[in-house]
């Protein structure tokens, strides 16, 4: 039987895609990436991140850029900043696009679901 981890009842997931450019080996796999961050939706931290890149190295990088801020207090800005100014893979343009929609979708979350 698979161990299930404990998410709590405050951690939500929140996902976002973006195309990916047609001459880079991710495209061989997947059209676009995706990026999801599992935030406690309570204190704003991202507690964990997934990019459905193909290099393991490439996807702990991001998730390490991105693990730990707050989203509620920094937004989203400083993120961006780490990974436009870190990763320098051709996937870039389509990681922050994707990272900024999860962010949209944080918000609209928030909108609808003020607690």
């Amino acid at each position: 039987m698979r161990k299930v981890r404990d998410f709590g009842e405050d951690t939500i997931y929140f996902v976002s895609y973006a195309k990916l450019p047609s001459d880079i080996s991710a495209t061989y796999v997947h059209k676009v990436v995706g990026v999801g961050f599992l935030i406690n939706v309570k204190t704003g931290i991202i507690e964990d991140v997934m990019v459905t890149l193909i290099s393991d190295l490439c996807k702990d990088f991001i998730a390490y850029l991105a693990i730990g801020c707050n989203i509620e207090k920094d937004g989203i800005d400083d993120i961006v900043k780490k990974i436009e100014t870190r990763f320098f893979g051709y996937s870039q343009k389509a990681v922050v696009v994707a990272t900024k929609g999860v962010y949209r979708r944080y918000l609209k979350w928030k909108e609808e679901n003020q607690r």
